[in-house]
């Protein structure tokens, strides 16, 4: 009989989501972005965040990214929403709370040129002051 070989420890580079983390989806219909806008806010220097807590039971995150034609033409949209989804991807899965849902609205001239490091900063600063810490 042959057995696989013991698998090696996972070490996590800071790379990587921790391995206990939050399932995170993306918002895509008119509708949840609508309840969105209706839900608490807060501004920072790059970006304005949207969070409400759904109240459905459901322990995903979700999350969505819209730029309107005041950030640019469709290069500098399409640049800010991958640094906003970038942001989302790292920091979400880990700061995060189950069954919110989260809107990232890029600003004009400033989501794509900031600093990447600066960009999350504000998105956690962002969450603290939605989830009330």
């Amino acid at each position: 009989m042959i057995t696989a070989p013991p698998e090696a420890p996972v070490e996590n580079t800071g790379n990587t989501p921790p391995a206990v983390s939050l399932c995170v989806r993306r918002l895509r219909k008119r509708p949840d972005f609508l309840a969105l806008n209706r839900a608490r806010r807060q501004g920072t220097g790059s970006m304005l965040v949207q969070g409400r807590d759904r109240g459905d039971g459901d322990a995903t995150v979700r999350v969505g990214f819209t730029c309107s034609k005041k950030v640019g033409n469709a290069v500098a949209r399409n640049r800010a929403k991958r640094r906003l989804r970038e942001v989302a991807r790292l920091l979400l899965p880990e700061h995060g709370r189950a069954g919110w849902d989260y809107a990232l609205i890029g600003r004009p001239e400033v989501t794509a040129a900031r600093d990447f490091e600066d960009l999350q900063r504000d998105f956690l600063y962002a969450l603290r002051k939605l989830h009330g810490a």
